[in-house]
């Protein structure tokens, strides 16, 4: 391989950074690169970042500062930051003082300048930084540089306009703009040509996608029309913000056959004076209605969520309202976290900080709480058969094949390697916390 052409991207966040550093490998790929995870043979490393927590921000300081010997030693090897981390102006300022070895930094908004970017450093031997404060209106017909073969990530829209108080986002990602639905349904066919079987519909908030359009049309009806892309077997998507789950969209989720099984309903608290504190639009009972009209429509519905625990000012009564809300609707999974300050959030001047170690102690509750609710749903799928898609080797053992079904469960169990990107019928035979063990039908 020319150790001009490698390149190794890491990258943090959310899947619409995972989503992004495709486009980037697309454009990278199209410029002769090829890609490599040894990051001690590449020419060029980007880190893809994401800045809604403090860990992330953490580790690209730390990784970063790990190359400044390999620069010094390599004067011709590029180093870039990209992502949300450098949108922030504060961040921005650290970055560029810290970080004197970084050749590169761009944002979230001109992904598609990459190859612009990098020849101006080529030809002047200068650092480049370029972040622009809005995207304007979505950039189609960029390339993608997918890992898998038979499903993808396909983004119907970019930015949020909800500004949560404790949350970064619409500061870096910018206002809320949908891709035209032309554009979303030319992508969708083209991907089913090319075989993949199964796209995930990416945005922010999907459930105001068509609102700045004003076409007339919203999500439930994008979904209606991706439903009949042909070859397209599964559909999926994230996130749905609960304040916007339209009656027309759940009414789509229990009649679209494509549609998969799955909602992913971030509820964050369950105390409605730190959902209002949030600023997330719905209290408690709002929540839980909207949950019952859901299961009603589609009675085997997989439901999943984000939790933050240690707002500021949550109360021992506030969490506990949280616990309840868990242990009534009974979450398949959460993704369950600590508040992290934000600068710029106002959530980060709210009085009332919650220590850490009370942070910690709840957060573990929580975690416990839920983990005996995941394993006794996942013990109730046992004898059952359940249509999987197959995505390769099991993480766990190499003897297993690993996939999942339509209501995002993971699945393990013996098989070919045939059958890797196919749907296949598996029967449960064990359950645990966070997966199920089966046999092919």
């Amino acid at each position: 391989m020319d150790r001009q052409l490698l390149a190794c991207i890491r990258t943090f966040g959310c899947q619409m950074n995972e989503r992004d550093t495709e486009t980037i490998q697309g454009l990278l790929a199209q410029e002769g690169y090829r890609f490599t995870t040894d990051i001690e043979e590449a020419q060029l490393i980007l880190f893809n970042t994401c800045c809604v927590r403090e860990n992330p921000e953490r580790k690209v300081y730390g990784q970063v500062e790990m190359l400044r010997g390999a620069k010094a030693d390599n004067p011709e090897l590029i180093i870039g930051i990209c992502g949300c981390m450098p949108q922030q102006k504060e961040e921005l300022t650290e970055m560029l003082e810290r970080l004197t070895h970084v050749d590169l930094i761009f944002g979230t908004h001109n992904i598609h300048r990459l190859p612009e970017l990098l020849h101006r450093i080529k030809t002047t031997g200068e650092r480049v930084v370029e972040i622009l404060d809005e995207s304007g209106e979505p950039v189609e017909g960029l390339p993608a540089h997918r890992e898998s073969d038979f499903k993808a990530w396909v983004t119907v829209m970019h930015g949020c306009n909800n500004f949560c108080s404790y949350c970064i986002v619409p500061y870096v990602r910018g206002r809320e703009h949908s891709r035209l639905p032309k554009e979303i349904l030319r992508e969708a066919k083209s991907l089913a040509d090319e075989g993949i079987k199964e796209i995930t519909l990416l945005g922010q908030n999907v459930n105001s996608y068509g609102q700045d359009l004003r076409l007339g049309m919203d999500f439930a009806d994008l979904l209606s029309e991706l439903n009949q892309v042909p070859g397209i077997e599964r559909i999926r998507f994230t996130t749905s913000h609960p304040k916007d789950i339209s009656d027309k969209l759940i009414l789509q989720l229990a009649r679209l056959e494509k549609v998969c099984e799955h909602l992913h309903l971030p509820v964050q608290a369950g105390s409605d004076h730190v959902l209002k504190r949030m600023n997330r639009g719905y209290n408690r009972e709002y929540y839980l209605q909207l949950v019952d009209k859901v299961r009603y429509h589609v009675p085997d519905i997989s439901l999943t969520t984000d939790i933050m625990v240690g707002f500021p000012g949550e109360t021992d009564a506030d969490f506990a309202d949280t616990l309840s809300l868990v242990e009534e609707i009974r979450y398949d999974s959460a993704f369950t976290f600590i508040y992290s300050p934000r600068k710029g959030t106002p959530a980060t001047k709210m009085p009332d900080q919650v220590p850490e170690e009370v942070k910690k102690e709840r957060i573990y509750q929580l975690i416990e709480v839920q983990n005996k609710i995941s394993l006794e749903l996942n013990q109730r799928l046992c004898g059952e058969e359940l249509e999987v898609l197959v995505e390769g080797t099991s993480k766990h053992d190499a003897h297993f094949l690993s996939g999942k079904t339509r209501t995002a469960k993971t699945v393990a169990f013996p098989g070919s390697q045939d059958l890797v990107g196919q749907l296949v019928s598996v029967r449960i035979t064990e359950a645990k916390t966070w997966s199920l063990v089966g046999e092919i039908v």
